[in-house]
């Protein structure tokens, strides 16, 4: 049995919640919020999401959770700004981790994470989810199988719309130090989609923009990122589209085939075509259903403690959508194309 303590019991945690309910062999020891109101909120939640029947310990000093050496697996779901401290406090705990996006808001941190978990031999899970719907891991199977030829090009679109009030109840929300930036929270997701799909980055270009003064960091971005095989990406993301969110978007073109998906939740195929393959639309459509990536994500990560062996997001490569972000606002900052390894980079670098 794998105990589990969540740190941070905000909007996030619910989905955590749900699918530890779902999974055997793992249960809910203890929770930390500073709000004791909402650690009471997440545990009768696990309860009526038919976890176990058991107490759970609360902690109002997550540290204190830390410090329990019968917990074996941590999840952090606080702000950004602290995902990489309490990551690295976990790991020196000798726990296993489950971080939410982002992974950190510097490169150094992202580092030191990476050689932390290799040193004391512990599991990170950085949460993309997204690699583990099957509709995607389809399309990656494809273009690993060669369907679609050679890829020549990449494109992801966030057209969203964030409220006055989306920042006003939580502070941290829009803070270069504390949140990082509207790509590294809203239009990380679809960039570890292209780079999982395309490869490895060579260099990004790109320009950011603030329209909407309410907060520091940037509500337009758009990109254009080299990969080393020789294919381009582009990226365009906002969050100023008016009254609602339109949706996310992806589209892939290669040698032999064409392939978009979009819509408000990312699972509509608008189109594709693959030269000798008739029925890929219908298989597409069989797979868009299935919207279970997180439970898939979580036995996926499960497995990888039991068995000791690898996972599909481990934190090398939660570090790769990010590092790809800093070079896009590097690029901004810089007004020239940046290549890539980014050697060093924070968020609050922006400030500067």
């Amino acid at each position: 049995m794998i105990r589990v303590g969540l740190i941070g019991c905000g909007y996030i945690a619910h989905k955590h919640i749900e699918t530890l309910t779902q999974l055997q062999d793992v249960t809910l020891k203890a929770i930390s919020d500073i709000h004791f109101n909402k650690m009471e909120s997440i545990a009768s939640l696990y309860k009526d999401f038919g976890g176990e029947n058991r107490s759970i310990t609360f902690f109002e000093n997550y540290k204190d959770l830390l410090a329990d050496k019968d917990i074996d697996l941590v999840i952090v779901a606080v702000f950004s700004g602290l995902h990489a401290e309490i990551t690295k406090q976990a790991i020196l705990y000798d726990k296993h981790v489950i971080v939410e996006k982002p992974l950190a808001l510097s490169i150094q941190d992202a580092e030191e994470i990476i050689q932390l978990a290799q040193s004391r031999n512990r599991k990170i899970l950085v949460c993309h989810q997204l690699r583990y719907r099957p509709l995607l891991q389809k399309v990656k199977q494809l273009m690993k199988q060669n369907y679609f030829g050679k890829i020549y090009l990449g494109v992801i679109s966030l057209r969203l719309h964030r409220a006055k009030d989306y920042y006003h109840f939580s502070t941290w929300k829009g803070s270069w130090r504390k949140d990082g930036g509207m790509l590294v929270n809203q239009g990380i997701h679809l960039i570890d989609v292209l780079i999982w799909l395309l490869g490895d980055v060579e260099s990004v270009y790109g320009e950011i923009a603030t329209k909407e003064q309410r907060k520091e960091t940037e509500d337009i971005a758009a990109g254009i990122f080299s990969f080393k095989d020789g294919s381009k990406g582009m990226v365009e993301a906002n969050t100023i589209t008016k009254p609602n969110n339109i949706g996310y978007y992806l589209a892939v073109f290669g040698e032999r085939g064409t392939l978009t998906i979009g819509g408000k939740n990312f699972n509509e195929i608008h189109h594709c075509y693959i030269e000798g393959y008739p029925n890929i639309m219908e298989e597409l459509n069989v797979l868009s259903k299935k919207l279970n990536e997180h439970q898939r994500m979580y036995t996926d990560f499960i497995n990888a403690i039991h068995y000791d062996k690898e996972h599909l997001v481990n934190a090398s490569e939660g570090k790769k959508a990010l590092e790809a972000i800093f070079a896009l606002y590097q690029s901004n900052k810089t007004d020239r194309p940046i290549f890539l390894p980014v050697e060093s980079f924070s968020t609050s670098d922006m400030l500067l």
